[in-house]
């Protein structure tokens, strides 16, 4: 059992979550923007809710996030009270996010001055994928970190590959370099 955050309960992130304090039986903290959200997932899974992203990253061995796009990505991680300030080193940040492989780059690097290791993880299969534990996930980072993280990932996966270094999950997924 791992001590872990996820931050973003959306369509896809409240269920993965789920799947994470349920199958993993991974000790949660959740964050999300709506209080009420982050409450009521906190009222189905059990965990406890942090009131900034920063907060729940606190102690975690891993952070999984699950956002909207680039901006709500650096927001939640480098942007003030982000999960970024509260990572310890050697933790483990996963982003499940369809964002652009220039973002992931960028986490990554943040990470690795932050002393703690960075993937990009995005995720294929929609919602009904996420809810039944069933979704394709394209990471790219440091293979050792990938092996890390493979187990904790599987309790919402059918599929986990390591596409290539940071930027690879994402560029997996579009089928570009971009």
């Amino acid at each position: 059992m791992s001590k872990v955050a996820f931050i973003g309960l959306g369509v896809m992130g409240y269920p993965m979550a789920g799947h994470l304090a349920r199958r993993g039986g991974h000790d949660l903290t959740v964050y999300n923007r709506t209080g009420p959200k982050a409450e009521k997932w906190v009222a189905e899974f059990g965990g406890k809710s942090a009131p900034t992203p920063r907060a729940a990253a606190e102690g975690a061995d891993f952070v999984f996030s699950c956002v909207g796009n680039d901006d709500d990505l650096r927001s939640v991680t480098i942007g003030s009270g982000g999960a970024f300030e509260g990572m310890k080193k050697g933790a483990v940040y996963i982003d499940n996010t369809t964002a652009s492989a220039i973002v992931a780059r960028e986490l990554d690097a943040a990470a690795r001055a932050g002393g703690f290791n960075s993937l990009d993880a995005p995720v294929s299969g929609g919602q009904a994928g996420a809810e039944n534990g069933q979704l394709t996930v394209m990471v790219g980072g440091d293979p050792d970190t990938f092996e890390r993280a493979k187990p904790i990932i599987n309790c919402y996966a059918k599929m986990v590959g390591l596409m290539g270094p940071a930027g690879s999950g994402q560029n997996g997924f579009f089928g570009e370099i971009r």
